[in-house]
């Protein structure tokens, strides 16, 4: 997968087989074929999978409304009139997101929501189209690391046994440098001299599209989303009512019209539209989530990770040692399990019984664990979330934006780099670590 992604593949389907491949080689090698079967269908069939598939699918309904009823043109106005071109529209884009991913506690959601958006968008702003979605994953990774309500956070925290906010307020000490980090970073990326003949194509291919302000009027379903989460509402009532309102603005505007929206084919015996576009935009994702959890949940079944942790426990003899294995152990769990909140549940207790041994204090431990969870994840392109983002990514091809492949998003992650190099840093140096 990993080949794939770097060799430029674009389209999570080229990602099928290999994970078809590698459950296959599971059941040849599994001394239980029935529970190795059972454990397929248990990592399948968890709730959190279930809501990720409906939030693909109403996310891309959403998106293609948007798309269709003329918000991208509207902000392609919007960033004109205001002087956003290169990399300032790169880093006000990782700006918006990271805001957006702090306030609701949600990576996912806010890749559905600002990607297909904002990276159409920036074509006619001349950003660099790696650069930029990037960005969009950038600002969605800082906050995952960053919100009092990121479920990351709380397990961190949880495991820990220390306050959220408490927490929250002693990892202000390695996101906020990490942050400035990366949005210095996203600009320079996104419209400096290095990639200046590539934001000029892009620039160029797109300056002759039309742009009207008149499709703004659709930004109020993706707030009204966005609202709806930070009230804590259930995110597949929250997009749900996202798609009625875009559809509703959209027609009661005459940006699109019903037709446009869903009607039958000729000779195809079948329907197609808007809506119809929209749905298909997330089979590709839902197919690599769920056989990308049944693996997952094949791993799960066994004792790897609880043998990782006991290797682990005696091997630490200095704080800075201790630091270092649980940094290690959770990189190692969440590399394996493609889980952040698994693999800090199964870290948990190591990480506070051997940070305890060494007098290291409880926001620390907790910091370190999300920290690492936090990279990883947003930068490796068997991951979700850069799958979720490069599948976003097809959104901009009708506006002259190349579709992207995971390990090239996640290679722009410009914060996700920052945080590992701010781990490693912290680790070493001993930067923020106090005695409890």
């Amino acid at each position: 997968m990993a080949w794939l992604a770097l060799n430029g593949a674009p389209d999570e389907k080229g990602f099928w087989p290999i994970l078809l491949g590698a459950l296959t080689l599971g059941l040849v090698l599994a001394k239980d074929r029935e529970r190795y079967a059972e454990a397929m269908l248990d990592g399948m069939s968890q709730r959190v999978v279930m809501v990720m598939l409906c939030a693909w699918l109403f996310a891309g309904v959403m998106g293609a409304v948007l798309s269709a009823g003329g918000l991208v043109t509207g902000l392609a106005w919007a960033s004109r009139t205001l002087g956003l071109s290169g990399g300032a529209y790169v880093a006000a884009t990782f700006l918006t997101t990271a805001i957006v991913s702090t306030a609701t506690g949600t990576s996912f959601g806010t890749i559905l929501l600002c990607g297909p958006i904002l990276y159409p968008a920036g074509g006619a702003a001349g950003a660099m189209p790696a650069a930029l979605m990037g960005a969009v994953l950038a600002g969605s990774t800082f906050g995952d690391s960053m919100s009092p309500v990121s479920d990351t956070t709380i397990a961190s925290s949880g495991t820990q046994r220390v306050d959220i906010g408490g927490t929250v307020r002693s990892r202000l000490r390695y996101a906020i440098p990490a942050g400035l980090v990366a949005l210095v970073a996203s600009a320079l990326l996104g419209g400096g001299t290095v990639v200046e003949s590539v934001s000029t194509a892009v620039a160029g291919a797109t300056a002759s599209t039309p742009t009207s302000p008149k499709g703004l009027v659709l930004l109020l379903s993706p707030a009204l989303v966005i609202a709806m989460l930070l009230r804590r509402t259930h995110l597949i009532t929250a997009l749900l009512t996202g798609v009625a309102t875009a559809v509703s603005i959209a027609l009661a505007f005459q940006l699109v019209a019903p037709y446009d929206l869903l009607h039958i084919a000729p000779d195809t015996f079948g329907a197609t539209g808007v809506l119809v576009d929209g749905m298909q935009r997330a089979i590709g994702v839902s197919v690599f989530t769920l056989l990308l959890v049944a693996l997952v949940g094949t791993l799960q079944a066994t004792d790897v990770l609880d043998r990782l942790v006991r290797a682990s426990e005696q091997r630490a003899h200095s704080a800075r040692a201790a630091e270092g294995w649980m940094v290690g152990v959770v990189s190692a769990a969440v590399l394996l399990t493609t889980h952040s909140v698994v693999a800090i549940l199964a870290v948990g207790e190591f990480a506070r019984h051997t940070g305890e041994r060494f007098g290291i204090d409880g926001y620390r431990r907790a910091n370190l664990l999300d920290l690492t969870v936090c990279t990883w994840p947003f930068l490796l392109p068997y991951f979700l979330p850069t799958i979720l983002t490069a599948s976003a990514s097809r959104s901009g091809e009708a506006f002259g934006m190349p579709p992207l492949a995971a390990g090239t998003v996640g290679l722009y992650n410009t914060y996700a780099w920052a945080l590992v190099a701010m781990v490693l840093f912290a680790v070493i140096t001993g930067y923020g670590r106090k005695r409890s």
